[in-house]
This record gives structure tokens, C-alpha cells and sequence, in this order.
């Protein structure tokens, strides 16, 4: 398969989008993923490797290529697909691609998944309200930005689409914008603190 395509589908099929640049990836990333496989009941989960983070530094940013050879190996499991599409299309933008997704996999029922970290800078992001009118969210929880995330202006705004945890199931059959917040296992891991390891090192 090439990185233009997308991962195989089917109309029904529920599935959960989960991008950044995983630079590095570890296995904080394989926990959210292995937890949104089951608590969201997804068929299938896309590892969306991101060109880069438009509001991040670049400077340290890994090739792609080497992001993906390293989020493969690490995730190495028969439902998660990890692609760099967004690169192949010339995607920079999380609305873009979820647009470019809803146009090209009609009648898949897709899930954008992110960090507490991002709700916190969510209305930061270029059409944040957008994305949550395209696409039902789910929020998992993380060291530290957990405790504050949902008192921000994004967290605020989407209050009264928030769900139940225990409804979480059922996130992939609702219409957006509609998001839950998801509690569990959480990881000290982050790529940040990773890569300062390695400049050290």
C-alpha cells in the first residue's frame, strides 16, 4: 500500500483517527491506542503520522520516514493501520484531512482521538469548531493536563456535548459534535521529555 492510499475500509466501519508526529513514538501511544480499540468498540484504528505540527518547532522534528518505520514497529498489531497519507496529499491541517477522510471513506464512521494536552490548546488549533462539527471526539486522559483540561475555552465551549463515560461505546454512532472524555491507564511518557533523554544522552 502506498502512503497516498488510505488503510483498508468499508462503509459501517467504525474507526479511530489518531494523529501527531509521534516524534518519537512510544508506548504511552500504544496504551491510547490499545484502550480506544476497546473502549470506543472500533473495528479498526488509523495512526495518522503528521508531517509536523503547525504550532510546534520543527527544528527537531525526525524524517518521516523515520517516524513511520518507528510507529509501525511499536504498534505491530492486525486492526491498527499506520499511514503518512497527510504527507502524500499535501495535508497540513487537522480539518483538512478529516474533510479530505469524510469525502474520500463515505459512510465510514470515523472518531478523531487526541490527548487532554491538545483539548487544553484545541482552540488554538485552525477551525477547531469545525472539527468538532465534523467528527465525534474522544479525550483521553494524561499525566497532568487532565486536571485542567476541561476548564479551558475549547473544554468550555463543548461542554454540553459531552458524553458519559460509560456511553463511550456508542461514540462512533453519534452524530457530532459529541465527545467523551476517557479515563484509565495514563503513561509519563511524552516524545518531548523523550528527545531531551536523548540530546542528554
Amino acid at each position: 500500500m502506498s502512503e497516498a492510499s488510505l488503510p483498508p475500509h468499508t462503509p459501517g466501519m467504525r474507526v479511530g483517527l489518531f494523529g501527531g508526529s509521534f516524534n518519537p513514538a512510544h508506548e504511552g501511544h500504544r496504551l491510547v491506542a490499545m484502550q480506544c480499540l476497546r473502549r470506543l468498540a472500533l473495528d479498526r484504528l488509523w495512526i495518522l503520522v503528521s508531517p509536523g505540527n503547525p504550532l510546534k518547532d520543527r527544528a527537531e522534528l525526525a524524517p518521516l520516514e523515520t517516524r513511520l518505520a518507528a510507529t509501525r514497529a511499536l504498534m505491530n498489531h492486525p486492526r491498527i493501520a499506520v499511514t503518512g497519507f497527510e504527507a502524500a496529499h499535501g495535508l497540513r491541517y487537522t480539518f483538512e484531512t478529516l474533510s479530505h477522510l469524510r469525502r474520500t471513506a463515505e459512510g465510514v464512521k470515523f472518531v478523531w482521538i487526541m490527548g487532554a494536552d491538545n483539548l487544553r490548546s484545541f482552540h488554538r488549533w485552525q477551525k477547531w469548531r469545525a472539527i468538532a462539527d465534523l467528527l465525534p471526539i474522544a479525550v483521553v486522559d494524561r499525566v497532568g493536563p487532565s486536571l485542567y483540561a476541561t476548564a479551558g475555552i475549547a473544554g468550555q465551549a463543548l461542554g454540553r456535548f459531552r458524553i458519559p463515560e460509560s456511553a463511550a461505546r456508542s461514540l462512533p454512532r453519534r452524530r457530532p459534535p459529541a465527545w467523551v472524555f476517557l479515563h484509565g491507564l495514563k503513561s509519563p511518557l511524552s516524545s518531548t521529555a523523550l528527545r531531551a533523554l536523548r540530546k542528554r544522552a
